[in-house]
């Protein structure tokens, strides 16, 4: 017979509950995170942008429009200067980099 005890004792579980801890608090970081890359002409964006549960909403008319970024169409230049990129994809590289930093231990 053979009994392997592969429990995590000490520093390990420790370090797990302070990674869960940190990775719960993602989506409120994130949500901070938008709501700066948010451009602002008159507030409207940045009020009606919501953190429900782990989902950031962005609900007003235009918000597509300001998250794809700067961008030429058929009747000009659309987006916003002050978010060249729009909101989601920086967001994105936000979230990307800290959980890489928190599965690092950093």
């Amino acid at each position: 017979m053979v009994n392997l005890d592969a429990s995590f004792k000490g520093d390990v579980s420790q370090m797990l509950s302070k990674m869960k801890k940190e990775l719960n608090n993602i989506p409120k970081e994130a949500y901070q995170f938008f709501l700066k890359q948010t451009p602002v002409r008159s507030g409207n964006a940045k009020r009606n942008t919501k953190l429900k549960g782990n989902t950031i909403q962005a609900n007003y008319q235009y918000a597509e429009v300001l998250d794809k970024g700067r961008h030429m169409t058929s009747r000009g230049m659309r987006g916003s200067e002050q978010a060249p990129e729009g909101m989601t994809k920086p967001t994105e590289e936000f979230i990307q980099q800290r959980v890489d930093k928190i599965v690092k231990g950093k």
